[in-house]
């Protein structure tokens, strides 16, 4: 038996909101969005890279204030492109941590924490 990939649905409340968060400011496409019907609830997904992740609206998917870290081989230098855009309400820092990897963690306006690690090497 294998497993495939894992795709988080994260809660957001504000669809302007969240694309100034994940697109504007980290830099994640659309993919696609989906309402049932005008005015309903958003459940859209976002990427970049090989990272996928769900946005939704929906009442009971995913909880405010979740966590997940996201992998990537380039902190520092993406790091600077998150400062070099001035979001006002995020000044994304890199720590060294106990475990060994270099993380920089940044909440999404929503209280989603998203950190993004480098590998450890094992």
């Amino acid at each position: 038996m294998s497993l495939g990939k894992t795709t988080p649905i994260l809660r957001i409340f504000d669809e302007i909101t969240a694309m100034e968060f994940y697109v504007d400011f980290l830099g994640f496409k659309v993919d696609w969005q989906h309402r049932f019907v005008p005015g309903f609830p958003l459940y859209l997904q976002v990427s970049r890279g090989e990272c996928v992740l769900h946005l939704s609206e929906h009442h009971g998917d995913g909880t405010p204030g979740s966590a997940l870290r996201i992998e990537t081989d380039e902190l520092e230098v993406f790091q600077q492109q998150l400062l070099a855009r001035q979001y006002p309400f995020a000044h994304p820092q890199i720590q060294a941590m106990p475990w060994g990897s270099q993380d920089m963690t940044v909440t999404d306006p929503f209280g989603n924490r998203l950190v993004f690690t480098n590998a450890i090497s094992v």
